[in-house]
């Protein structure tokens, strides 16, 4: 009897799992980095290396933080939205983190298909995408006043989670005090 009734335990047990499974979106990965500060960095800028970019000159408003590289594909799908939106929406303030990308291809793709960004910082190495938990290009963080994360969209972001998602947090955000 325990022999029949272990591998109809075992099934039962997966039927389980299967279904919680399809009930989550697999793309969704929880950052445990959201409602804590932004990991800090000072790098250069990918149109002058001589110049640094850091987390403190993003405080004091609602950011963004577009990670994205020549040469991911994904990247060139939402980097159309990101142009309308900041070219729409001149308080969005929205930042490029470069990432493991060679500063001369990034360059001529940002002059090829518009410069959506107040300023890229360059993260040759990754080390900065590997503090803020990037596995995959692009991803985009929303930053509060003060620096700390709120939201985290991996992928590429289309018009309906800019309108619905992204556009809203940062209008609520901006009304927050600091």
């Amino acid at each position: 009897m325990i022999r029949y009734l272990l591998p109809l335990g075992l099934f039962i047990g997966l039927v389980i799992i299967f279904i919680y499974g399809l009930q989550h979106d697999p793309r969704h990965v929880p950052s445990p980095l959201i409602d804590k500060p932004a990991p800090t960095f000072i790098l250069p800028t990918l149109r002058s290396p001589d110049i640094n970019i850091q987390l403190e000159d993003l405080k004091g408003k609602v950011s963004l933080i577009n990670v994205w590289a020549s040469w991911c594909v994904a990247c060139r799908t939402e980097h159309p939205l990101l142009v309308e939106a900041t070219s729409n929406n001149n308080d969005l303030n929205l930042y490029g983190l470069n990432y493991k990308d060679k500063r001369d291809d990034a360059l001529q793709w940002l002059q090829q298909l518009g410069n959506p960004y107040i300023e890229s910082a360059f993260d040759e190495s990754g080390s900065i995408g590997i503090d803020y938990g990037v596995y995959g290009v692009p991803e985009t963080f929303v930053l509060d006043k003060n620096g700390i994360i709120r939201y985290k969209h991996i992928g590429p972001i289309n018009k309906h989670q800019l309108d619905t998602i992204i556009l809203p947090l940062v209008k609520e955000l901006e009304s927050q005090s600091s």
